[in-house]
């Protein structure tokens, strides 16, 4: 009797063991979580200066010298994803810093994107050291200088 008891346990144990090592190769049923989705923070990767914009909205000959009946273009390169960003210029003139335009534009790019500002006045720029600050949701973001002059 002994000898069937023992014979009894050592089946049990090996079957045991036999079923939970068969437990670890079936396949789960349950489904792997989704990938999450990221969105990459937008930055400013380059502001240009200059009197010609191309098609792209990227600068067409970039100069920091301008005459005072010139359009000046800015163009501001952004990498990123966003829903909704705010990106603004602000240009001023002289050492007083007199504001001469103050635009802001909602953006929502997908990666790499460019936007484009600019300042007229048909009458003429005054002479003088013009500066030009790009904010990203009211963060500073970068700044140009640039000069009027005549001739």
């Amino acid at each position: 009797m002994r000898t069937s008891t023992s014979l009894i346990a050592f089946s049990l144990a090996a079957l045991l063991t036999v079923g939970c090592k068969g437990k670890e190769n079936v396949p789960s049923t349950t489904s792997p979580p989704p990938p999450t989705t990221t969105t990459a923070a937008v930055s400013v990767s380059a502001i240009d200066v200059g009197r010609t914009l191309n098609a792209d909205k990227t600068i067409g000959d970039n100069t920091d010298t301008f005459k005072p009946m010139d359009t000046i273009y800015v163009s501001v390169a952004t990498n990123g994803t966003s829903a909704g960003t705010s990106l603004s210029a602000r240009f001023t003139y002289g050492a007083d810093g007199q504001v001469v335009k103050d635009e802001s534009r909602q953006i929502a790019p997908t990666g790499a994107a460019t936007t484009e500002f600019h300042i007229a006045k048909p009458d003429g720029w005054p002479e003088g050291r013009y500066k030009v600050e790009v904010s990203l949701n009211g963060q500073a973001a970068g700044t140009k200088f640039f000069e009027v002059k005549k001739g």
